[in-house]
């Protein structure tokens, strides 16, 4: 809701520039969403290596009491 007030408020202000805004919010989304996949990754990559070295530890402490 923050974001299209802001955005009324540009549209006020100065239309051009809300519009071009307007238009090139959907490009830089999908030019952006390599890089968030591929950040999606890398942290899914970092909790497996994590979770493989935490694995003996979790296997030698045992049940709980």
């Amino acid at each position: 809701m923050a974001a299209f007030l802001l955005w009324l408020l540009l549209l006020v202000l100065c239309w051009p520039l809300a519009l071009l805004a307007l238009v090139l919010y959907p490009i830089v989304w999908l030019v952006t969403l390599p890089l968030r996949l591929l950040g999606i990754t890398v942290s899914a990559v970092f909790a497996l290596l994590a979770a493989l070295l935490m694995l003996p530890a979790r296997l030698l402490r045992g049940r709980p009491a």
